[in-house]
């Protein structure tokens, strides 16, 4: 039996425990934090990527820009935790792009672990391609995707160490705002199929596949005076109101950006980070005309009209983060390597991608799409020939305050996004997706539903995938959060 002294003596070495788990979050006393805008705007015509087949810039509606945000906790001159977040407006950041800018970076700022440099893409389907060989591009009079990387890789570079050359005591402060911008964009019909942007208005059309995250989580950085200098906005949806035309263009988020810059000065740096919006787009899916109607009596372009939305929500979060600023909030940044099984492609997903190339293959035209199927062919004789490949990945997690932040590599379908901020601990939950290179990770339904972005094509990490990743990023987050 257990006598009272022992009881308290246990209850004791249980708070001391706690204490200690609870001690690094805790232990920082100052937030440094600073933020820089460069623009990555190519001065020549470029090849545009996310399409299918190729586009050359013929002019530039509106710059595309790479921001950063610059994190460092310190106790006295210790340094606690690190981080370097650049949002840019690009489709996806291919794993050279990453290595390089790392490189750059690593070599300008010493005292900085580059492996805590993130880089994440708005998904603008009208910013360069960045990789040789995906595309017939012209070889006169465009700048070709390997110079544009150099460039690129240059200017995120310029942007990380200019955020961290600026860093300086600041407050931190997050809230949430709600704005209808995205739709999930998989039609559903009556013989169980789904297909992305299908027509709704069909006999057969049963409903929209998937659910849909109007949240808006912003996260404010102002300096010890009160200015306000920077802020980060996740919204789970693709910068692709635009995505077919052949401008150099950031989408939305350049409207977003001029019209709180206009209200905060010039040089207020605007990150802007995706959420889990994989079966999602900016694309009206039912209720167009009425839709349409109201638009055009608010004397708006459509680009002008998702700006006022977020702009909106982003107000209704400032408004309450600003009652709020945290001096001194705790970061930690972990960094992990997670390895995830890869879809399994069937042979019937094979035969049918042999099939698709030998059709397309003909025209040198369709290199993009020739090669979209090759890798599904090759994929499944690696499979056969017994190669086991995980997929890995690179997870960050990071608690600043009361907020997580974690990201991934995927276009992720926003099932895995609303789970993962449902079983968080966090009292919010930022996930900014595209943190690498891409491709869709679907749900199980969306697989059974197929049609684009829930195949093979398109897809190198299924639903079993997408739980393990899941479940692992709630993990660390929720380490974070010791009871």
């Amino acid at each position: 039996m257990i006598d009272a002294r022992s009881r308290r003596t246990f209850r004791a070495c249980l708070t001391i425990l706690a204490t200690a788990l609870v001690a690094p979050v805790a232990a920082a006393s100052e937030l440094h934090a600073g933020a820089a805008s460069v623009s990555i705007t190519p001065d020549r015509p470029v090849a545009l990527s996310g399409q299918m087949h190729t586009r050359v810039s013929k002019s530039v509606r509106s710059p595309v820009v790479a921001n950063a945000l610059a994190l460092e906790s310190r106790q006295g001159d210790q340094v606690l935790d690190q981080a370097v977040l650049v949002a840019c407006d690009l489709v996806a950041i291919p794993e050279p792009i990453l290595r390089k800018a790392r490189e750059l970076v690593a070599a300008r700022i010493p005292g900085l672990d580059a492996s805590k440099l993130i880089l994440s893409a708005t998904h603008t389907h009208t910013a360069p391609v960045l990789e040789e060989g995906f595309y017939e591009i012209p070889k006169d009079g465009v700048m070709q995707p390997g110079e544009y990387a150099d460039f690129l890789v240059a200017r995120v570079a310029d942007a990380a160490v200019a955020a961290w050359e600026s860093r300086k005591p600041s407050k931190v402060g997050w809230g949430l705002g709600h704005a209808v911008v995205a739709q999930n964009r998989r039609s559903l019909y009556a013989d169980g199929r789904a297909v992305m942007y299908g027509p709704t208005d069909r006999p057969d059309f049963r409903g929209i596949e998937g659910p849909e995250d109007h949240g808006v989580e912003a996260l404010f950085l102002w300096d010890e005076t009160g200015k306000l200098r920077a802020t980060a906005v996740n919204l789970a949806c693709p910068s692709q109101e635009v995505e077919g035309e052949s401008s150099v263009d950031a989408d939305v988020w350049h409207e977003i950006r001029e019209t709180l810059k206009a209200r905060h000065g010039a040089d207020f740096v605007v990150l802007g980070w995706t959420g889990a919006a994989g079966d999602q787009s900016p694309h009206l899916m039912y209720r167009k005309r009425a839709e349409e109607r109201m638009r055009a009596l608010r004397k708006r372009s459509r680009l002008e009209e998702l700006a006022a939305r977020v702009v909106a929500a982003w107000d209704e979060a400032h408004e309450g983060a600003k009652q709020e600023p945290v001096a001194g909030a705790p970061l930690v940044h972990k960094v992990e390597s997670l390895d995830l099984p890869p879809r399994i492609v069937s042979e019937a997903d094979a035969a049918s991608a042999a099939a698709n190339v030998e059709k397309l293959s003909k025209d040198p035209a369709n290199r993009r799409l020739v090669l979209w199927h090759q890798d599904v062919v090759d994929r499944r004789r690696r499979q056969e020939a017994g190669e086991k490949r995980l997929y890995r990945i690179e997870l960050h997690a990071l608690r600043l305050g009361d907020v997580a932040i974690a990201t991934n590599p995927f276009e992720l379908y926003t099932q895995y996004g609303i789970q993962m901020k449902a079983r968080s601990k966090a009292l919010q939950t930022f996930l900014i997706q595209l943190a690498g290179p891409g491709s869709y990770l679907p749900t199980e339904p969306a697989v059974r539903g197929g049609g684009y972005s829930a195949i093979a094509e398109s897809n190198e990490v299924g639903p079993e995938g997408g739980q393990v990743l899941s479940d692992r990023t709630v993990e660390v987050l929720n380490a974070m959060w010791p009871e």
